[in-house]
């Protein structure tokens, strides 16, 4: 069993180390990484045979030799007589006993497998891409108020009136076992976070307990490691009572833990002193956020499944077939539905075809990497953001300047480097998102304003690929989401005409529960855009 710190001292959180893959950052690397194990499975196949094989050879020396003892050596007397006998017992002692007992080949099948693994390590997922996953299962249970014990389950259910409802059935479902919750669990609890470590230690001890407390090779942890962490996370949130019990089966497997003896009897005071008090808990409340400050209304327009809210019965909201008085429109006009007035957001169908979205994400994925924020005058990771970006360039003739030549056509506005971005791709992550901010600069120091072009007066961005479910994009403040569309676009404005920014383009990539989420964003700047969207001193535009 691994020693934790000492009971009354909090336990320190992990060290992140600095991981340059951030597998979990990107589901295109989690997809590579399938094809890691598929090798380390080929390598373990022929690692099965080599040891097979081996085996058969001892089993048949076992045999051999069982034999001989049975049939020949039945009467010792009559055996040593004949020379040949005791010659072959003789070089069978001195030998062949040595042979199999300090055999190379063991060691070395083992060898050649742990070669075979050392070759794929650069591949394989780091501490922080476990880490990350974790985070990322918390936080599809939190947006989407999933069941814990549902998601063990392989079910992905939250609670409507009392009963456990599906909100996504997946085509396979993969249950849990009790070390993948102890796992989540652990990285909760090393951050302190209560709320979450006892949900899935919870689940952890009942699978562990269900499996008879048997541990298994692959296992990191066990029913005793999972009991020890849950008894101190119930002691942080005031049940004094469980802590006690949870201690008191700890010991009835390692009865010799001087450090949980040690706890018991604090709990025991603890109970004596003050009963009223120590023997309540305090409730789990999930950990308050200082970033975030419309969780509520995030995670509602995230959980809106397959209907849209009551905003979109607004009579002035219309489709049609739009060609924005462009000539290249008139052919082969473009489905327009328009969304919302304030903040103006539309959608802009089969935006893209299937084999330009295929040849974007390819050209993108060499130059993927951990997308960031504006964290002052400089640009940072955040947890508030899981994905991975790459900007692509492009020529007039290439696909990047085909669509920008689109882009252009349907808004009217200039969309050539520097009075528009470079086009950039973004993969989400596990239950990847990107929480809601504005795409327009806040701050006079924004590295937004680099270019020297303005801010960004626009957004028009392309859904590259489908999700199954999740992945929403949320107005906050404007009160509706928009699924992913795969191959649409949509567009909205940033800036009002007085060039002030809108409160109301809050917005949210909310998590991805189940699917794979490519997007392309064109950002816009002011300048350049003089003729085609002009300004105005009436604060109302």
């Amino acid at each position: 069993m691994k020693v934790l710190v000492c009971f009354w001292a909090l336990l320190t959180p992990a060290v992140i180390p600095v991981c340059a893959a951030e597998m979990y950052t990107s589901l295109l690397n989690v997809k590579q990484a399938i094809n890691v194990e598929r090798k380390l499975i080929n390598d373990l196949r022929t690692y099965i045979d080599r040891e097979s094989e081996r085996l058969e050879d001892i089993k048949r020396f076992y045999a051999k030799v069982s034999a001989l003892h049975t049939e020949v050596y039945s009467s010792p007397t009559t055996a040593m007589s004949n020379p040949l006998l005791a010659f072959t017992l003789i070089k069978r002692l001195h030998s062949e006993w040595l042979n199999v007992v300090y055999s190379n080949e063991a060691s070395e099948n083992t060898q050649a497998l742990r070669s075979s693994y050392e070759e794929e390590e650069a591949g394989l997922p780091k501490l922080e891409d476990l880490q990350g996953a974790a985070m990322g299962l918390m936080r599809l249970q939190d947006v989407y108020a999933l069941q814990v014990g549902s998601l063990v389950r392989g079910r992905f259910q939250r609670v409507a009136d009392g009963k456990p409802v599906d909100i996504y059935m997946p085509a396979v479902s993969v249950p849990l076992s009790g070390d993948d919750c102890f796992l989540v669990g652990k990285v909760a609890y090393e951050q302190q976070d209560y709320y979450h470590s006892i949900q899935w230690l919870e689940e952890s001890v009942r699978l562990f307990r269900g499996a008879g407390g048997e541990w298994i090779p692959e296992d990191q942890g066990s029913l005793e490691d999972a009991l020890d962490h849950l008894a101190f996370s119930h002691f942080k949130t005031g049940n004094v009572s469980y802590a006690l019990s949870l201690s008191q089966e700890l010991l009835h497997h390692d009865p010799m833990n001087g450090r949980v003896l040690q706890n018991v009897e604090k709990y025991e005071k603890l109970l004596v002193e003050g009963p009223s008090i120590s023997n309540r808990s305090n409730g789990l409340r999930r950990p308050g956020t200082t970033h975030l400050r419309t969780r509520e209304s995030y995670e509602r327009l995230c959980q809106t499944q397959g209907s849209q809210p009551l905003h979109y019965e607004n009579p002035r909201l219309f489709c049609d077939y739009f060609t924005n008085g462009n000539p290249g429109l008139l052919l082969r006009p473009i489905r327009r539905e328009v969304l919302s007035l304030r903040p103006y957001v539309v959608l802009y169908h089969d935006f893209i075809s299937e084999r330009e979205a295929e040849d974007i994400k390819s050209l993108a994925q060499p130059g993927l990497r951990r997308s960031v924020v504006a964290a002052g005058e400089k640009q940072a990771t955040a947890e508030y953001r899981i994905s991975k970006s790459a900007w692509l360039k492009g020529a007039a003739d290439s696909i990047i300047g085909k669509l920008d030549q689109r882009i252009s056509m349907l808004t009217s506005l200039n969309v050539h480097h520097p009075y528009a971005e470079y086009l950039q791709v973004v993969n989400y992550g596990i239950g990847g998102h990107y929480e809601p901010h504005f795409d327009h600069a806040t701050s006079p120091s924004s590295p937004v304003f680099k270019l020297k072009s303005g801010n960004r007066v626009a957004t028009f961005m392309i859904y590259l690929s489908s999700v199954e479910a999740g992945g929403r994009t949320a107005f906050i403040y404007a009160n509706f989401s928009v699924p992913v569309v795969e191959r649409a676009a949509i567009f909205w404005w940033n800036l009002h005409r007085n060039g002030q920014g809108d409160d109301d383009t809050l917005h949210a990539g909310c998590p991805v529960l189940v699917g794979d989420k490519w997007v392309a964003n064109k950002w816009i700047h002011e300048y350049g855009q003089e003729f085609q969207r002009r300004c105005s001193l009436n604060p109302e535009e």
